[in-house]
């Protein structure tokens, strides 16, 4: 009996952007993307195959789908104001130069390149896991994070500047867990619970997101309880990871004071022995899997619990609650 509203992709929070809503926006990924983009209010857009049709000159790694002849000349194309990443795309080296392309063109990839704009147009990337878990032997597959590895490097290789990201929404980012706080909220006053909610549980199997977001996003609760002020006299810190959209921050409270996390051992984190009853007999990650622009603070990647599976995690946090 789970409902649509009570359901967030790592894309969800992109309704809340809509000061992007009304322009022209480059959409990348696989499946349904541009279905996808309009049903979260995005007016216009294209998708990565339609930019390819329009300019055949710009897509040549593939020797096989290089244009036979010149094709003519393109016309009223529009200008694209804007790029979405909604997740690894299937022709990685497309999407890859044609994303380039329309950055370093101002939107304008058949136009003659005078000078590289910068700052470029606005990007927005949703889903930021380097890894993911599959059914493979090899451990963890390569995810969207990976791709926009690739697309930060090969900007800053060919312009020698930073690849800057509007927003970067799903997990770590503190958007995502702000979000979700908005529609447990929403969820809450359907049932009729007259209670304020004090305490978030996030379970999720990968340290380097699920859990490394959660505790961001604790942090972030506790730094807004404890000094409101001083966060609102420092907007520009850490901008991508703690700027909530206006709409989000008009209509969520202050109630909740905290967001606990669990660490599963059903799927990117797998322990190797019995699962651990003291923190100290948990292994430090040292390697950080996380995006370019979340600083690494191992004590983030540490869980509030680690259990077996969503079920244990469910009673823990039944148990907790004095529910059980």
């Amino acid at each position: 009996q789970v409902s649509p509203e009570q359901v967030i992709l790592s894309h969800s929070p992109l309704r809340l952007f809509t000061q992007f809503h009304q322009k022209c926006m480059l959409v990348a990924g696989q499946g349904p993307v541009e279905e996808n983009a309009l049903n979260l209010g995005f007016k216009h857009v294209l998708t990565i195959e339609a930019l390819r049709k329009a300019y055949p000159l710009l897509d040549m790694v593939d020797q096989s789908r290089r244009p036979k002849e010149l094709p003519p000349p393109t016309t009223g194309f529009p200008t694209i104001e804007g790029v979405i990443l909604f997740g690894e795309p299937v022709r990685w080296e497309t999407s890859l130069q044609l994303i380039i392309d329309v950055l370093l063109s101002n939107g304008n990839p058949g136009a003659e390149l005078q000078d590289t704009p910068y700052p470029h147009l606005p990007v927005l990337a949703c889903n930021m896991d380097l890894l993911w878990m599959a059914e493979a032997k090899m451990p963890s597959r390569f995810g969207h994070g990976t791709f926009l590895l690739c697309l930060e490097n090969i900007y800053k290789k060919v312009t020698g500047r930073e690849l800057k990201y509007e927003a970067l929404i799903g997990k770590p980012s503190t958007v995502t867990y702000r979000y979700a706080e908005y529609l447990i909220k929403q969820q809450a006053e359907k049932q009729g619970w007259k209670s304020p909610i004090r305490r978030l549980y996030a379970v999720g199997d990968n340290p380097m997101s699920d859990v490394y977001g959660a505790n961001l996003y604790n942090n972030y609760l506790k730094s807004a309880h404890q000094n409101e002020v001083q966060v609102k006299r420092n907007p520009q810190a850490a901008r991508s990871q703690t700027e909530d959209p206006l709409e989000l921050r008009k209509d969520c409270n202050n109630s909740v004071e905290s967001c606990e996390s669990i660490l599963v051992c059903t799927g990117v984190y797998r322990h190797n022995a019995d699962v651990p009853s003291k923190m100290e007999e948990r292994t430090t990650e040292t390697v950080f899997h996380g995006h370019r622009d979340f600083c690494f603070d191992p004590s983030l990647v540490e869980a509030s619990y680690i259990v077996q599976d969503v079920n244990d995690a469910v009673q823990l946090a039944f148990k907790k609650e004095n529910w059980s």
